[in-house]
């Protein structure tokens, strides 16, 4: 599975940005699907996933109420849609794939998608 993450810009507090993830492969409706990032100087960290059925959805705390991942598997993409954004969700946001759900280590990778968002 090959990813490309991409809907990423500028933007200002309070605005909205939805970010793609366009995977290629048939398989795509097998795999798992996360949202990453990683702001400067930080770790990366865990945004949202949705589950191969769209069955399961997951979010971190701080994102919770404001994003939501979606994702329509006739055209190989998931999203995440990004409400009410604030300077700190300033980020590269990656996708990645795994069969299992949240592994410990997801076995594909998108390059990351810059999100800026001003105060």
């Amino acid at each position: 599975v090959q990813l490309q993450a991409s809907g990423g810009g500028l933007v200002q507090a309070g605005g909205s940005l939805r970010l793609s993830c366009a995977a290629s492969g048939r398989t795509f409706n097998t795999y798992n699907i996360c949202w990453f990032r990683q702001a400067p100087g930080k770790e990366r960290e865990f945004v949202a996933a949705i589950s191969w059925r769209t069955v399961t959805t997951s979010y971190a705390e701080s994102v919770k109420g404001r994003f939501t991942i979606s994702r329509d598997n006739a055209k190989n993409t998931v999203y995440l849609q990004m409400n009410s954004l604030k300077p700190e969700d300033t980020a590269v946001y990656y996708c990645a794939a795994d069969r299992s759900w949240m592994p410990s280590t997801w076995d594909y990778w998108g390059q990351g998608t810059q999100v800026t968002v001003s105060s």
